[in-house]
């Protein structure tokens, strides 16, 4: 019996067991259902139903009051399974009322299993003799639940959606039973039959799975079906399911990228303004809401933007053609650079009146390069990430220029540390050095930029995901990768999925070639050549690598799906690219930030929905 108990209600239903004698050993059954309909005839009224219809089965005591006629004082009550008593429908006591009345004190027990329960009531002294009456008590659970009670589908460039799955859970007695799927009805005037569904065997909770074919369904219209689930084992079955199809829905036509931790950002072809999706848990999509979005939505209340970096933890930046930059979304350590630590549901702009040309959002802090080439950073620097100054882990609410006074040519924050690119070539990291990140050949913290050894010369440092960790822990800071000016990759910090690219599962704190092709561009762990084929490498649970599989790749292998792509963004665990103009996005997708309408994670390119107000 579990320790704790769910809470339950009292409800007025019936229990009614009428005789036609009690003398008969033969024992003549009636039946009564403990969850049937409430009978005025009789008094009794007393049962439970649990008021959570997930919250299990029910444990309680209660009085069943026994209703036939030529009862003796010595009449008693025993519940049987099957013909053999069974503890888990339990008499405690029975008490004599009148020769027409017997009221049995019942524990109903948290294993008990729906079925039927016969119940013997026998007349041991009295004026009418010795007998047994057998009636059958049918043990019912409270209520069928179907979680969720709506789905969604969508189908992107025509094709069938994924199948969608529903639990179906009893919130009273044992396991469901007797379950069923009853005709599924479309609306008025649709066509029938782009819907199947079918039921699991003996899980528990039971699982409804949903089919969806597009067959002939118009694109851009949405349909409409219902699908009846019935129990024989649940009150107030059956219970409706809500479904909507709307197919083929086109894929987002866009310019340019900000891809983030849980949420993503494309700049759309048709109107050219920004759209963010997935985690909006603090108004990192910059909607004006908190709502988590499935598909891209317009980013709303400020100006146009020419680019947008994406943070790790829901927060977004954005920089105009006038080299202005704003941000929106989670500011709990003041990242969003406007002197306060309120999170923003639209973009604000950043304090201080730089000009930047450059604005990079790091996991809790953001940093930008200004038209003459120096570094700012502000938000979060608990581990030195803002390279403020040697020591220096206070947080900064407004911008703050980096120590060391370094020209540099590109920069980007990453979790917990920070690198930048100079104009010569060389690359210089700052902050978390745990793993050997920075490159350094150490493993010490750095609070201001220290070169990263080598002697290479860099255009770009970026950062791949991280396996096993979650932005919220630290994920996507624990390596680092560069891509020089003859297009060959480095990797250096941890390696424990591959993700250094260098065949091997061995941390390395210096710069390691990436074994593969020359690369004309290099974002995480992935990599664009100059034909535009992509290839990544390093932790694949998720299908982050786009290859087909969930396998994990220590060298880069290519991504499936033959596309050529003009610009690719490999960070944060969802590597997207751009393709013959339309965005495609592949990996996790927990939160939507895929944006396929889904929250389903894919192993190989997925196109992104377009906008639905988009022109």
């Amino acid at each position: 019996m579990p320790s704790a108990r769910p809470v339950f209600k009292l409800v007025s239903i019936a229990l009614a067991a009428w005789f036609v004698g009690c003398t008969d050993p033969t024992g003549s059954r009636s039946t009564a259902e403990l969850t049937g309909v409430a009978s005025a005839r009789s008094t009794s009224t007393v049962t439970v139903t649990s008021t959570m219809p997930s919250a299990g089965p029910i444990d309680t005591t209660l009085d069943v009051q026994v209703n036939g006629s030529g009862f003796g004082k010595g009449a008693i009550a025993s519940f049987q399974l099957n013909g053999i008593v069974d503890s888990r429908v339990r008499v405690n006591s029975t008490q004599f009322v009148k020769s027409t009345q017997v009221v049995a004190n019942l524990t109903i027990a948290a294993n008990a299993v729906t079925g039927l329960y016969d119940v013997a009531v026998s007349n041991l002294s009295g004026t009418k003799g010795i007998g047994t009456e057998l009636f059958a008590v049918k043990v019912k659970g409270s209520q069928i639940a179907l979680s969720p009670t709506s789905v969604n589908f969508s189908s992107i460039q025509g094709g069938n959606p994924d199948p969608q799955t529903v639990n179906v859970s009893n919130g009273g007695f044992g396991k469901l039973s007797g379950l069923g799927v009853g005709t599924i009805t479309y609306g008025s005037g649709q066509p029938t039959g782009w819907l199947t569904a079918s039921l699991s065997a003996t899980s528990a909770p039971t699982t409804l799975t949903l089919t969806a074919t597009s067959g002939t369904l118009v694109s851009g219209t949405t349909y409409t079906a219902t699908v009846p689930v019935t129990s024989s084992v649940a009150i107030n079955s059956p219970q409706t399911l809500s479904v909507t199809f709307s197919p083929n829905m086109p894929p987002f036509a866009a310019d340019a990228m900000g891809v983030g931790g849980d949420q993503t950002c494309g700049l759309s072809h048709a109107n050219n303004g920004w759209y963010c999706w997935g985690d909006n848990q603090q108004g990192g999509l910059g909607d004006g809401t908190t709502t988590n979005r499935l598909t891209p939505v317009a980013v709303i209340g400020g100006p146009a933007f020419a680019t947008v970096s994406s943070g790790g933890i829901n927060f977004v930046c954005g920089l105009t053609a006038a080299k202005a930059a704003y941000c929106w979304g989670n500011n709990a350590y003041g990242q969003l650079g406007d002197g306060t630590t309120t999170d923003r549901h639209t973009p604000v702009a950043v304090t201080g009146g730089l000009t930047f040309v450059t604005v990079t959002a790091g996991l809790n802090h953001t940093c930008g390069l200004t038209v003459d080439s120096l570094a700012y950073c502000w938000g979060r620097n608990l581990r030195g990430q803002l390279g403020v100054g040697v020591g220096d882990t206070t947080q900064r609410l407004i911008p703050v220029a980096v120590a060391g006074g370094l020209h540099f040519a590109s920069l980007r924050a990453m979790a917990w540390h920070t690198c930048g690119v100079t104009g010569a070539g060389a690359a210089y990291c700052w902050g978390e050095n745990d793993s050997g990140q920075l490159g350094d050949g150490t493993q010490i913290f750095r609070y201001t930029p220290v070169a990263v050894k080598g002697g290479l010369t860099f255009v770009t440092v970026s950062t791949p995901a991280d396996p096993d960790v979650s932005l919220s822990d630290g994920g996507d800071g624990f390596h680092t990768c560069g891509l020089t000016s003859g297009g060959a990759a480095y990797c250096w910090g941890s390696n424990s999925s591959g993700q250094l690219g260098d065949g091997t599962t061995t941390q390395s704190l210096i710069p390691v070639a990436v074994v593969g092709p020359l690369f004309a561009e290099m974002s995480g762990a992935c990599g664009r050549t100059g034909a535009g084929a992509a290839y990544c490498w390093g932790y694949n649970a998720h299908g982050e690598v786009g290859d087909g599989t969930t396998t994990e790749r220590l060298t880069p292998v290519p991504v499936t799906g033959g596309l050529t792509f003009t610009a690719l963004s490999g960070v944060h665990g969802h590597p997207c690219g751009l393709a013959a103009g339309i965005m495609y996005c592949w990996g996790w997708n927990g939160v939507g930030a895929l944006g396929d309408g889904t929250t389903t994670s894919r192993s190989s390119p997925t196109p992104v929905s377009a906008p639905v107000s988009a022109p």
